[in-house]
């Protein structure tokens, strides 16, 4: 299963420590969506930050694009790490 914890704390954070401090559904209009389902899931680590979003979010939230590529690395690794040890140990008790 995919894990979005890093990159859902820091839209979060970020969202919340903004001047304007945005609410979800401000943030997304201001993305160009109607509801503020898509930034929900995305701090309740339900999904990840599509990658056509990242720059627009980057830029109203005032994200540097390291700080994205930082979390997104972060949640893949743990991800694999999860995937890999699940796997493994699946493997291990049909053997």
């Amino acid at each position: 299963m995919r894990r979005f914890n890093n990159i859902a704390t820091l839209v979060k954070t970020k969202r919340i420590q903004h001047p304007e401090c945005y609410s979800q559904l401000e943030l997304a209009n201001l993305l160009g969506y109607k509801c503020e389902k898509l930034i929900a899931h995305i701090e309740e680590a339900e999904c990840d930050v599509p990658l056509e979003v990242m720059p627009k979010l980057s830029k109203v939230l005032n994200i540097d694009p390291d700080d994205f590529i930082e979390a997104v690395l972060k949640d893949h690794e743990e991800s694999l790490d999860n995937f890999f040890s699940t796997t493994f140990q699946e493997r291990i008790i049909y053997m």
